[in-house]
């Protein structure tokens, strides 16, 4: 190895659960210099490639005003970047020496991909002082889906951070989980003609259509997953671990004394091909909405509620109390239009006037198609 092409930095290794990490400081110049972005990109005109390199990346996009404020900061006297900034490398362009705790880096553009600091690094390109060093981790030959991991486990609960985004990550899991079939329905849906959902919903919480799209993916994923699992993260790991090993097949627990009046959705999940099933009942329930207050639900209007997040909410409540009076493990489209036609509400009662938007007008929403329904 020529060291004139490599820098090198003392590091210490941790061994996590997901794998070996390494912790370092890093000069900032070294770090801007090294570091790349893979930023998220979606192909114009709607026809989206498949290719990581050109569909997926693990960063949102680099804002200028983030980026302008940021440097400003670096330039203060008690400027400090305490936590971490974290970087994934190839192994084909580091070397780890156990016996000095040294790391050597080739010393090249675009080596290291940022999953979390990207507007730090670009920050730091306007300091203007002597030396300014980093935290940073670095993990090695990680693979896309642990990137999408790590991105997601960072950012769920930071404001800024588009929910939608990190739902949107779990795509490129391998492995089964709540959240990728959530994901796969929500695709699904919003992409098939004649579904109730076509164009609806706004993928990746930035609307491309606003004429059309009234929910954001999150909302969306969410009013299902809750249906799926109890704990999507744990579930997920069963599945993790089953892929990792040759003698194991992923075991999910069912209560179906307990599960099956609250985790209606679980037992379909559970079987193997199950997202086209769950998609097919969403369809079918949202079918009969559709039908019955067609205006409401197809038109989007700044008055009209039942579309949008306030609406589907309350319809998602409604719907376990649906299904579980049709007693059926698939239900039709007729099964869930015989229960909504009872139900004396207009496409003019969908308002904000009457349903306010929040979690009240949900809740009065809800409570007034379980009542009018009979099925309170």
């Amino acid at each position: 190895m020529n060291l004139n092409n490599y820098i090198e930095v003392k590091c210490l290794k941790a061994t996590q659960p997901i794998g070996d990490m390494y912790v370092a400081v890093m000069d900032s110049d070294v770090l801007e210099r090294i570091s790349y972005v893979d930023v998220r990109r979606i192909e114009k005109g709607g026809v989206e490639e498949r290719e990581v390199e050109t569909y997926m990346g693990i960063q949102r996009p680099l804002v200028t005003s983030r980026e302008k404020e940021i440097g400003k900061y670096v330039n203060l006297v008690d400027a400090t970047f305490p936590n971490s900034i974290i970087l994934a490398i190839s192994s084909g362009d580091v070397e780890y020496d156990e016996s000095t705790n040294i790391i050597k880096i080739r010393n090249s553009q675009d080596v290291a991909k940022v999953l979390d600091g990207q507007h730090r690094i670009a920050g730091l390109k306007h300091f203007d002082g002597e030396k300014f060093q980093c935290v940073v981790t670095i993990y090695i030959d990680m693979d896309l889906e642990d990137q999408a991991v790590v991105f997601a486990t960072i950012n769920k609960e930071q404001k800024g951070v588009n929910k939608s985004l990190v739902a949107d990550l779990f795509e490129f899991a391998e492995t089964r989980s709540p959240q990728k079939t959530c994901h796969n329905v929500a695709r699904a849906l919003n992409e098939k003609e004649g579904s109730p959902f076509f164009g609806k919903i706004k993928i990746l919480g930035v609307a491309n259509d606003s004429e059309k799209e009234t929910l954001t993916q999150d909302t969306f994923v969410k009013s299902i997953l809750k249906y799926i699992s109890r704990d999507a993260q744990a579930d997920r790991d069963v599945y993790r671990r089953a892929k990792h090993s040759l003698f194991s097949t992923p075991e999910l627990s069912y209560d179906e004394k307990k599960d099956s009046v609250t985790l209606i959705l679980r037992k379909i999940f559970i079987q193997d091909e199950s997202d086209v099933e769950i998609a097919q009942i969403i369809w079918n329930y949202f079918y009969a909405v559709q039908k019955v207050w067609p205006r409401a639900w197809n038109e989007v209007r700044p008055n009209y509620i039942l579309n949008k997040s306030t609406g589907y909410i309350a319809l998602m409540r409604f719907f376990k109390d649906c299904y579980l009076s049709i007693g059926k493990e698939n239900p039709s489209k007729e099964d869930f239009v015989s229960i909504f036609e009872k139900i004396s509400l207009t496409d003019d009662d969908f308002t904000k006037e009457t349903y306010v938007p929040g979690s009240s007008g949900q809740s009065s929403l809800y409570n007034h198609l379980l009542e009018l329904s009979g099925l309170k």
